[in-house]
């Protein structure tokens, strides 16, 4: 199995950090709140998809890390998934959902899951949570 790579995950926790820092100085009007929530939420969906990768590497030998890790991930997109109004964000979270369906089978089957599908929802969210 090739290594994992964490830069796309650390790219956008990146750029979502640098989000939230700027959206206060912008105004306290109710869209410029929700897209700090979202910048907020998908923070935690990044960083709980960064500890997924490092658990994904163990998962063999240490499967319930993996399973902690994707719980983590669907208790933020709950949360997500109750403040999207955008069809594209609810499509971030869709995709990121299927993911941690696939990724939850695999390890049932006792195999390496395959969390690329999940980091590219969390990179979709980064996206559309990032104003600008």
């Amino acid at each position: 199995m090739a290594p994992r790579t964490r830069r796309p995950v650390t790219t956008a926790c990146a750029a979502l950090v640098a989000a939230t820092l700027a959206i206060p100085l912008l105004s306290a009007c109710g869209a410029v709140q929700k897209a700090m929530d979202c910048a907020k939420t998908a923070t935690s969906v990044v960083n709980a998809v960064d500890k997924l990768q490092q658990a994904a590497d163990n998962s063999l030998t240490d499967p319930q890390k993996a399973q902690q890790a994707l719980d983590n991930i669907d208790t933020n997109l709950q949360k997500l998934s109750k403040e999207a109004n955008d069809p594209e964000l609810s499509k971030a979270v869709d995709k990121t959902n299927s993911g941690i369906k696939a990724a939850r089978k695999d390890l049932d089957n006792n195999k390496a899951p395959d969390i690329q599908p999940i980091v590219d929802g969390a990179r979709d969210m980064t996206r559309i949570c990032t104003p600008g």
